[in-house]
């Protein structure tokens, strides 16, 4: 499809905001794709808090070097980029289960203004989501502060129970 050079300063303009606003970002190759199917996979990304766009390859690699990310190799095939807004281990865990099918492939992504490979958006895909870590997190404070609270009051605690136990030795004889 033939795009006009205003459509294609407009698309590049798109892809540039979305690089800029999110925290990594992540590229599939697909193939022997319905609409459908796509449209489920941005679904998926909907809820983890992304966005996905069937981008195009040299818009997208102008966009890349226009916001300061070097690609060292071109893309190719077709390309779909997914844009983690808010939790980028959601993000990869999408990508990460879509690459199991025989129609995705991960290429490569970039988080933090660096290219990372496909191994480490599978490894980001193991990490637990966000509400898991702030949890686990959360547990660690607690245990923490609750450990602190017992060793605070353990000495008065067995001072109490000493003079308990002299007054009730001595309640005993009378």
């Amino acid at each position: 499809m033939a795009f006009s050079k205003k459509h294609k300063t407009v698309m590049t303009a798109q892809y540039e905001q979305l690089l800029r606003e999110s925290q990594a970002v992540f590229i599939l190759e697909f193939s022997k794709m319905s609409m459908k199917d796509i449209d489920a996979l941005r679904a998926k990304v909907r809820e983890a808090g992304g966005r996905a766009h069937v981008v195009k390859n040299t818009l997208m690699m102008r966009a890349l070097t226009n916001v300061g990310l070097q690609h060292p190799e071109e893309l190719t095939g077709t390309s779909l980029a997914g844009f983690a807004l808010s939790d980028v281990p959601a993000l990869a865990k999408v990508f990460s289960d879509a690459a199991k099918s025989d129609f995705y492939k991960i290429k490569s992504g970039f988080m933090d203004g660096r290219q990372i490979s496909a191994e480490e958006i599978k490894m980001l895909a193991d990490l637990p989501p966000l509400p898991v870590v702030r949890a686990q997190l959360l547990g660690v404070l607690l245990a923490t502060a609750t450990k602190l609270v017992r060793t605070l009051a353990e000495p008065s605690r067995q001072v109490a129970s000493v003079i308990k136990a002299y007054s009730e030795k001595e309640a005993v004889p009378a």
